[in-house]
């Protein structure tokens, strides 16, 4: 299996492609996000998230199969391919922005269980809790740090 390799975004052609690894990744573990709110969400991400935030892409084969993004030690985002889960991809996404960007929080759905075992196993924990997500959706949010030390 080609090794993954993980760099910084090279911009906004990049773009549609993260988008298609949103769309997969958002289909295989948001099942609880409304068809409406996941169409809203999409349609926002090229022109109003992903320039806001620092993207960092994973590859395999010169081909993007995940990315991440951060603002201010936080993680914002982190999607990977449907087709590229469990093969080590997310886990290289974290340990670079963690490296790199000095990621220590990160605010997780409730609902996706799967990432928030994830971020457990990865040296997470849950710090706090809030009733909507940012954009004052009803999808609880769980908020986590990383432990240190």
């Amino acid at each position: 299996m080609p090794e993954v390799v993980v760099r910084r975004s090279v911009g906004e052609g990049e773009y549609p492609r993260l988008v298609e690894i949103w769309r997969s990744a958002v289909d295989a573990t948001h099942h609880f996000l409304a068809a409406d709110d996941r169409a809203d969400i999409e349609e926002h991400l090229a022109s109003d998230y992903f320039p806001h935030v620092n993207l960092i892409v994973a590859e395999r084969d010169g081909i993007a199969v995940g990315f991440a993004g951060t603002a201010e030690q936080n993680l914002e985002m982190l999607f990977v391919d449907a087709a590229e889960r469990g093969r080590g991809t997310g886990t290289a996404l974290l340990a670079y922005v963690v490296d790199h960007d000095d990621v220590a929080k990160v605010d997780v759905n409730e609902q996706n269980s799967k990432a928030v075992e994830f971020y457990l196993r990865r040296g997470f924990e849950v710090v706090g809790r809030s009733e909507l997500d940012d954009q004052g959706r009803a999808y609880p949010l769980l908020h986590m740090r990383i432990k240190r030390g």
